[in-house]
């Protein structure tokens, strides 16, 4: 997987009806900025409501998976969301003009296909992954559902379907990588059984479902021609066959797979699973899984996300730096004792890590808090703007032309004192792109891995230096 992020580079139009609710829409796939992930737009109700792709979100999971935000729905979302992710599209603005997203075909393909035509659009901004450090394992003991995730420096997905059915069996799909999906996941459609078909259209489950976007699988050899004829006439037919070629199929339609149905779990798994709003590195495992239970999984992997997010860090300070103190006295105007920065580790496109070694010698133990030193707040908030500096003056040529300079600190937090001894490790990360000399980051610091502050900086880099 890519370690940056992606959009389309066009625009894509798609003209359908919901599956649920038969309604016409128009569903077009903008291009998005960096770090805005998916979100879907409903153009037909007052005000445009955005609704995000967020597991936290999800109202709904009955035959599909269905988000409200803003006061407003949109239904069956799993997968055009499959074919965005699998296709590795980081940023897109979904918008609709009814309610629900278009069934197409019943798969992902026909979205897979645009995306293939367009093509991706490299971005700045690094993508965000979810890697796993440990097993998780879910389950719902009524539904007989499990899910376990294990660590996998792919996103690889193995799922085991099981319907106590004659016609379908046990059946197991895997994915290796992302890049096995345009090839032997996306064409997968959406199926469902005979004994089930009544019941959804009678109970108006499948308005704009039709035996070209769903597969329809016989689980018994002992229908009657009555049977079909009655259900011919509730879905305006003229006429139903069911073709007994291997796994009974309602009228002509051939499975593309032996294991088709699977591969649709499966690629509903990778649709709803994009609702915890990162690519993901892990194995997941899943037995008899549906939307509830794919949704569900999401939130437990977003508060494992946020628990890592607060959890210790760890930083490699054994390595050589990437700027020494040497290094940093070419770059900014501080000299000791207010130069609050050794060694810088590492600069990338989006953030930098630096490094204070907090020491007894330093003057403001003589006078702060003598007897209980406590390294001051203040400057650990000077330390960290220091740091941001360096960042915003490595991406400028001849960095000694230049100063930075503090606008705004917002949302700050001290959550641990630091003391002498400690090795504070500042870790700023890029909230928006750098325009117009304007860096606006997010900062924090760790002590033995441990979350000790955090804050919101935004300053600004000027020119006012001339060479001697």
């Amino acid at each position: 997987m890519s370690d940056k992020q992606f959009t389309l580079k066009e625009k894509l139009t798609f003209n359908g009806v919901g599956l649920h609710t038969g309604e016409a829409v128009v569903m077009e796939i903008h291009p998005a900025a960096e770090n805005h992930g998916y979100k879907f737009q409903r153009l037909d109700v007052e005000g445009q409501p955005i609704i995000k792709a967020d597991a936290d979100l999800v109202v709904a999971t009955d035959r599909g998976t269905t988000l409200e935000s803003n006061g407003a729905k949109v239904y069956t979302t799993e997968h055009v969301l499959a074919a965005l992710y699998g296709m590795e599209v980081d940023n897109a603005l979904i918008t609709l003009t009814g309610p629900e997203i278009p069934i197409m075909d019943g798969s992902s393909l026909p979205f897979v296909k645009e995306i293939q035509r367009v093509g991706r659009q490299e971005q700045d901004a690094e993508r965000l992954y979810f890697e796993l450090t440990e097993n998780i394992k879910w389950e719902d003991l009524e539904k007989g559902t499990e899910f376990l995730a294990v660590p996998d420096k792919n996103y690889r997905l193995t799922v085991m379907v099981d319907y106590n059915s004659p016609a379908l069996g046990t059946q197991h799909a895997h994915m290796y990588h992302l890049g096995e999906f345009e090839k032997d996941i996306a064409a997968c459609r959406t199926f469902c059984f005979l004994g089930e078909l009544e019941f959804l259209a009678k109970n108006n489950l499948i308005k704009g479902g039709s035996l070209d976007n769903a597969i329809v699988l016989v689980e018994r050899n002992d229908v009657s021609e009555e049977e079909l004829d009655r259900l011919a006439k509730l879905l305006g037919k003229d006429k139903l066959k069911v073709n007994y070629d291997g796994i009974g199929v309602l009228n002509s339609l051939k499975l593309q797979f032996e294991n088709e149905p699977a591969r649709h779990k499966l690629l509903d798994i990778v649709g709803d699973l994009a609702l915890v709003g990162r690519f993901i590195k892990g194995h997941i495992l899943a037995a008899r899984p549906g939307h509830s239970g794919n949704t569900r999984f999401a939130k437990v992997l977003k508060e494992e996300i946020k628990k890592q997010e607060k959890g210790p860090r760890s930083f490699d300070l054994e390595r050589e730096p990437l700027y020494n103190i040497n290094d940093i006295e070419r770059m900014l105007p501080h000299r000791y004792p207010f130069l609050l920065v050794d060694k810088i580790m590492e600069i990338t496109d989006e953030k930098i890590v630096g490094v204070k070694n907090v020491t007894m010698n330093e003057p403001m133990f003589q006078g702060h808090f003598p007897g209980n030193p406590v390294f001051p707040g203040v400057l650990q908030i000077e330390a960290t703007a220091q740091c941001g500096g360096i960042f915003a003056l490595s991406k400028v040529e001849d960095p000694h032309l230049y100063s930075t300079y503090f606008m705004k600190i917002d949302n700050v937090k001290f959550k641990q004192k630091v003391i002498p001894g400690d090795t504070l490790v500042f870790e700023l990360a890029l909230i928006s792109p750098i325009r117009r000399g304007l860096v606006h980051m997010q900062g924090n610091a760790y002590v033995n891995g441990k979350h000790v502050m955090e804050a919101e900086m935004l300053a600004q880099v000027i020119k006012d230096k001339v060479e001697a």
